[in-house]
């Protein structure tokens, strides 16, 4: 039995859904990075870091090579990005109607006084 097209989108975004993901994700549309440089762009312990990555490539999202004693993490795909600037767009058009409804609001309340 398959899962449902909606199913799996769901299932996508839930993996999307950790900060550190997400910024792991940003760091790495600027291409390959090693472990130790992702560790000093965010501030979490190593095995949160560690977790994280593995859920990530667990996923597909991202690939690792291993270079010496260095593993090396990029982007499976440059969809990713395109995904990540879209996010990007859809939150300041829903952060600007926000401060949009703000200034209505504080006008309205300054012509009340």
């Amino acid at each position: 039995m398959s899962v449902p097209l909606y199913q799996a989108k769901a299932e996508f975004f839930r993996m999307l859904g950790h900060p550190v993901r997400i910024r792991v994700l940003e760091l790495l549309q600027d291409g390959p990075r090693p472990v130790r440089e992702l560790l000093g762009e965010i501030e979490v312990e190593p095995s949160g870091l560690s977790q994280q990555l593995a859920v990530l490539r667990r996923s597909g999202i991202v690939t690792a090579t291993r270079d010496g004693s260095t593993v090396v993490y990029a982007l499976a795909g440059g969809d990713v990005a395109d995904l990540l600037e879209a996010a990007r767009r859809i939150l300041t058009q829903m952060l600007s109607g926000r401060s949009e409804l703000l200034a209505e609001l504080m006008e309205t309340e300054v012509g009340a006084r």
